[in-house]
C-alpha cells in the first residue's frame, strides 16, 4: 500500500517537470544536522549514494555557529554550545579533525562553591568548608560509582541495544538501584544532607528535560549527561559548534555526498519499491530515508508515528557578548567562576520549588539558570580586536521554563522572564550584567533570548525540546524489539536524529546507529 502525505504540494507544472529529471540514490537524509551528517559520511564510507537534503540556508541544525548580532565579531554557538557525547571512536572512525577543550573548572556557585574539573587539593577544601567533611566523602563515594557506570554504558551506545537484564548485571545492583531504580531524587538523599550540593548535582537531570527531581525521566537525563566518553566530561569545541559541522559538511562532500541547502521536502512517498520526495521542483527517489529531523517531524511528512512521548521543552536560552567579566560580590575571580558552569537558583529546593510553579502555569519567582563563558578557554571565535579588548561571550541555559508558558501573550511573558533572569545573575554581582552588555553596529545590546516557541520556529525542536522527544533509557525496555533503537514502522524508513534512542544531545550517535541500520536493510535489496 502506498503511504502518502504532503505539506503544502506545488503545484503540477509539466513544464517543470520536463526540465527536472528524477535523480536516484540509495538513501535520502531529510534534514542537515549533525547526526544526519554523521549518517551521511557513513553510509559513503560504504560506496552509498546519498543526498542531504536540508530546508536551512545552513547545515548544523542546533550545532551552527552565528554573527549574532549585527557588526560584532563575535561567532557564537547559538543553540548548543558544550560537547560530552560525541564519541572518539566515531571521529576516529571518520577521520574528524576538531578539537574539544578541557575546562579548568567544572561548578561554581556563588553561595561558597567552586569545583575543578579535577577533584584536587583546591576542590576538596571548597566543599569541606562549605559543606563539612562528610559531604565530601559523599561526593567523591557518588561521583566514583557513576563513573564506573559511565565506562561500562558509554561502549554500548554504538552497538546494537542490550536488554534490561543485560544492562542490570553490566552495572551492578546498586548502581542499577541508585541510577535506575530508584528516582534520582531519593538517591540525592541518600548520598548528600546539603540542599545546594543536592541541586548541582540534580541540573544534570534537568538540562533538556521538565521533570522533579522524583520523576524518572530526571534519572534518564542523568546518566546521558554524565557517561559521555565514559567520562561525562564536557568540554568546549574550538573554534565554536560550527567548527564540528564544517568538519562534518567537508568530510561528507569529500566522501561524495551530495548535499542540498535550502531544499525543503514539501512531498514524500514510501511505497513497496522505494521513496520518492519533492524538493524546490526536483524529485529524487531512494531505496531508504533516514530523518535528521524530529520525529514529530517525520510524522506531518509521512504519518509514521513518533516512537516515544514529548513533553514541552522548558529552557531559555541567552547569549550576551559583554565589554568585560562582571566582578562578582563574593570576590572569587571571575575568570575562574565563569570558566566553568555557574549555577543561579540551583538549589535542591529552589529546583522543585520553580517546577511546582511552572506546573501550576505560573513563571517561578526564582529562574534557576546555568551559565559559563566559552571565551575563557577558547577565545577563537572573537576577532582579535575583541580579545585585545577584553570582551567575552555568556551563554545561559535557564531551566523550568515550559512553552506552555508563553503560548499566550508570548513577548510580555518573554520579557517578564528575562527581567527574572537577569535579576538572578545581578544578585551576584558587584555591577548589573546591563552594564556589562556591549552594543552592536546598531546601537543595541548584544543580548539574544530564545523561548521554546522561538527554538521550534528556527530550527524545528518541536515545542523547544531539544531532544526531539522525551530521553528514554538507552537500551531495551517493555515489548521494543528494535535492533539499533532507530528503526521505525516502515522498514525503509530511520530515525537519524536526536529523537533516536540514544540520539539526544551532540552526539552523532543517532547518526551512526542510523546509518548502520540502513546498511543493513540495503544488504537485503536489490
Amino acid at each position: 500500500m502506498m503511504l502518502r502525505r504532503s505539506l503544502n504540494p506545488p503545484r503540477c507544472d509539466l513544464h517543470s517537470i520536463r526540465h527536472f529529471s528524477t535523480k536516484q540514490y540509495d538513501v535520502a537524509i531529510l534534514g542537515g544536522g549533525h547526526n544526519a551528517l554523521v549518517a551521511s559520511c557513513y553510509l559513503a564510507k560504504a560506496n552509498k549514494s546519498v543526498v542531504v537534503l536540508e530546508k536551512a540556508p545552513q547545515f548544523g541544525g542546533a550545532t551552527q555557529s552565528v554573527y549574532a548580532f549585527p557588526g560584532v565579531p563575535a561567532k557564537l554557538s547559538r543553540y548548543s554550545y558544550l560537547v560530552s557525547l560525541f564519541p572518539d571512536r566515531i571521529k576516529q572512525e571518520l577521520g574528524l579533525e576538531f578539537e574539544t577543550l578541557r575546562r579548568k573548572v567544572s561548578w561554581y556557585a556563588p553561595e561558597g562553591i567552586l569545583l575543578n574539573r579535577e577533584f584536587d587539593v583546591e576542590s576538596r577544601k571548597s566543599l569541606e568548608s562549605f559543606a563539612g567533611k562528610d559531604e565530601v566523602i559523599a561526593w567523591k563515594e557518588f561521583y566514583d560509582r557513576i563513573g564506573i557506570v559511565a565506562e561500562k554504558l558509554a561502549p554500548t551506545l554504538l552497538e546494537p541495544l542490550k536488554s534490561e537484564e543485560e544492562v542490570r548485571s553490566l552495572i551492578g545492583e546498586e548502581a542499577w538501584m541508585d541510577f535506575v531504580e530508584m528516582p534520582l531524587g531519593v538517591t540525592l538523599d541518600k548520598y548528600f544532607t546539603n540542599d545546594l550540593l543536592k541541586g548541582i548535582v540534580l541540573t544534570d537531570g534537568l538540562i533538556g528535560t521538565w521533570a522533579s527531581a522524583n520523576d524518572r525521566l530526571a534519572n534518564i537525563c542523568f546518566l546521558y549527561h554524565l557517561i559521555g566518553n565514559g567520562t561525562g566530561e564536557w568540554r568546549v569545541p574550538k573554534g565554536g559548534m560550527g567548527r564540528i559541522v564544517d568538519v562534518l559538511t567537508r568530510k561528507a562532500k569529500g566522501l561524495g555526498v551530495e548535499m542540498r541547502a535550502d531544499s525543503e521536502v514539501t512531498n514524500l512517498q514510501i511505497s513497496d519499491n522505494g521513496i520518492s520526495l519533492t524538493s524546490n521542483g526536483h524529485e529524487f527517489d531512494a531505496k531508504v530515508l533516514l530523518s535528521g529531523a524530529s520525529p514529530a517531524v517525520l510524522e506531518r511528512l509521512t504519518g509514521i508515528p513518533s516512537p516515544g512521548t514529548c513533553r514541552d521543552g522548558a529552557q531559555i536560552k541567552v547569549n550576551m557578548v559583554l565589554k568585560r567579566l562582571p566582578e562578582l560580590k563574593s570576590g572569587v575571580d571571575p575568570n575562574l567562576a565563569f570558566a566553568g558552569t555557574f549555577h543561579i537558583n540551583e538549589s535542591y529546593e529552589q529546583l522543585e520549588k520553580a517546577y511546582n510553579q511552572a506546573l501550576a502555569g505560573r513563571i517561578p519567582d526564582d529562574i534557576p539558570a546555568e551559565m559559563y563563558c566559552h571565551t575563557l578557554t577558547d577565545s577563537s571565535i572573537l576577532d582579535k580586536s575583541m580579545v585585545d579588548a577584553g570582551n567575552h561571550t555568556l551563554t545561559l541555559f535557564a531551566l523550568h521554563t515550559p512553552a506552555f508558558l508563553f503560548d499566550s501573550d508570548h513577548e510580555r511573558r518573554k520579557d517578564e522572564v528575562t527581567k527574572r533572569i537577569i535579576s538572578g545573575l545581578n544578585q551576584h554581582l558587584v555591577e548589573p550584567i546591563e552594564e556589562l552588555i556591549l552594543q552592536d553596529s546598531n546601537g543595541q545590546p548584544c543580548l539574544e533570548v530564545k523561548t521554546p516557541q522561538e527554538l521550534e520556529n528556527e530550527i524545528d525542536l518541536p515545542r523547544g525540546n531539544i531532544f526531539h522527544n522525551d530521553l528514554d533509557w538507552p537500551w531495551l525496555t517493555g515489548v521494543d524489539n528494535r535492533r539499533w533503537g532507530v528503526e521505525t514502522t516502515n522498514d525503509r524508513v530511520f530515525i537519524a536524529g536526536a529523537g533516536a534512542l540514544r540520539g539526544g544531545g551532540v552526539s552523532g550517535i543517532g547518526g551512526h546507529n542510523a546509518a548502520i541500520a540502513a546498511l543493513e536493510r540495503l544488504e537485503g535489496m536489490p
